[in-house]
């Protein structure tokens, strides 16, 4: 019992932070993701991928990656010319909306940001109960890691608002049903935005990053 109130009044304290940082975002007219997935996905590929698109639709771009150790994926990040920042969590396996808060006065200083890409900790499990404070959540799956997913880690796909299948190129090779995995993560959470990817052949990148920068426009003014 005393086990259940204490993770009550955790995640009510990081609601609230998260309530602070989406307001702080939004008031700077910045919209916010949080991209989540098993370690492993491509999320930082996709984030590579997707800068080129995002950098001519979006224009001001910024990104926070969150690991637990080292800062490999926010010097790949770097070396696009785009502003990030590393979140190093110890032996945390998520990031969380404290975490967060500390980053949000560099992301409102940088002049014309209107788009943050925050990259979790590679985890399906954790980051669904962990607001960070962000106005969409997104979803990775790699055709690597098996189309049952869905099943296994409910919580994350009906948290999520969008979803990318992705390493498609790697289908022929794994076993990986795209169809059943879809089928059966959209019988979670039916308002699921589905798209299939590829950062080796480019596959749906461009259609991804095309949404991504409609939603900007559309909330951010």
């Amino acid at each position: 019992m005393h086990e259940i109130l204490m993770e009550e009044k955790l995640l009510s304290k990081n609601d609230g932070i998260a309530a602070l940082n989406r307001a702080a975002l939004r008031g700077r007219g910045v919209f916010s993701i949080n991209m989540v997935s098993s370690p492993g996905a491509g999320k930082t590929s996709i984030i590579e991928r997707s800068i080129p698109f995002l950098k001519d639709s979006v224009r001001g771009l910024a990104v926070i990656e969150g690991d637990i150790e080292t800062d490999l994926d926010s010097m790949r990040v770097k070396r696009h010319g785009v502003p990030v920042r590393q979140i190093t969590t110890g032996r945390a396996c998520h990031l969380d909306a404290h975490m967060i808060s500390h980053e949000i006065p560099w992301v409102c200083g940088i002049e014309g940001v209107r788009l943050l890409i925050i990259e979790n900790v590679g985890n399906l499990v954790c980051p669904a109960e962990f607001d960070l404070g962000a106005d969409l959540t997104v979803c990775v799956l790699g055709c690597a890691e098996g189309d049952d997913k869905p099943l296994k880690y409910p919580a994350i796909f009906n948290k999520s608002d969008m979803l990318l299948i992705n390493k498609t190129d790697l289908v022929p090779y794994t076993g990986f049903n795209v169809e059943r995995a879809v089928d059966r993560a959209l019988k979670i959470n039916p308002c699921l935005k589905v798209f299939k990817t590829s950062c080796s052949t480019g596959e749906g990148i461009g259609a991804w990053c095309a949404c991504l920068s409609g939603l900007v426009s559309n909330v951010v003014k």
